[in-house]
C-alpha cells in the first residue's frame, strides 16, 4: 500500500465510520498511511474495541507508541504485548481491545512500515517527531472521523515516554493557541 504525494492525505481501508474490516484475529480493523510531511510516511493500524457497546464510539481511543525510538507498534505493541492476538496468532484474552479501540501507529517515520521516500526526511529530534504525529492525528482524523470526538489516551513505552511528553507539550500548546483565537471543541479537535 503507498501513501500518497499530498501531506497530509491517507490510503487506508474501511469506511471510516467504525465499521473496519476482517483482518487477523477477532476485531475489525482498520489501517493505512498518512504522509506527514513530503516524503514522510507514518502507518497505523486500528483495532476496533470487542466491548459490548452500542458503537465503537461508546469507548475511548487509546494510541500505543513503541520505544526506541524505532520500535514498530503495529509488530511489537500489537503481536508482543496488548493487541488482540499475540505473535502465535493466538487470540489475546487480556488485550486492551476488550475495553477500548487500540490504535497502534509506528512512529517516528522509518520505524516499522513508516516510512521515508528519502533519508534526509528522517526526523533527529522529539521535537519533529512530535510535529509529524500531530500532522499525523489530524490525518488521522480526517480518514476516521467517527473517533474526532471520542476521548484519546497516548500510551508508550521505554523511549516511547519521552515522544509522548513532546507530543503532549506540543499539543498542549496548539490548545491554547487555537483557544486564544476562537472557542473550540478541546476533545481531540486539532
Amino acid at each position: 500500500m503507498a501513501a500518497d504525494g499530498d501531506t497530509g492525505t491517507v490510503n487506508r481501508n474501511g469506511d471510516g465510520n467504525g465499521n473496519g474490516r476482517p483482518g487477523f484475529g477477532p476485531t475489525d480493523q482498520d489501517w493505512g498511511f498518512v504522509t506527514v510531511r513530503e516524503s514522510a510516511h507514518i502507518f497505523w493500524w486500528l483495532h476496533y474495541t470487542t466491548a459490548v457497546v452500542n458503537n465503537v464510539v461508546d469507548r475511548p481511543l487509546i494510541i500505543w507508541l513503541q520505544g526506541g525510538p524505532g520500535g514498530s507498534s503495529t509488530g511489537f505493541g500489537n503481536f508482543g504485548e496488548l493487541g488482540p492476538l499475540d505473535e502465535n496468532l493466538n487470540t489475546r484474552d487480556t488485550s486492551w481491545v476488550r475495553d477500548a479501540n487500540i490504535l497502534f501507529v509506528d512512529n517516528p517515520v522509518g520505524s516499522g512500515f513508516s516510512y521515508v521516500d528519502e533519508k534526509s526526511a528522517l526526523t533527529t529530534t522529539n521535537r519533529q517527531i512530535a510535529q509529524d504525529f500531530v500532522q499525523f492525528l489530524k490525518g488521522f482524523y480526517d480518514t476516521v472521523p467517527t473517533f474526532k470526538h471520542v476521548p484519546l489516551y497516548i500510551f508508550s513505552e521505554s523511549y516511547g515516554g519521552k515522544m509522548t511528553a513532546e507530543i503532549a507539550l506540543l499539543l498542549y500548546q496548539l490548545i491554547l493557541t487555537k483557544s486564544s483565537q476562537k472557542s473550540w471543541n478541546r476533545r481531540n479537535n486539532l
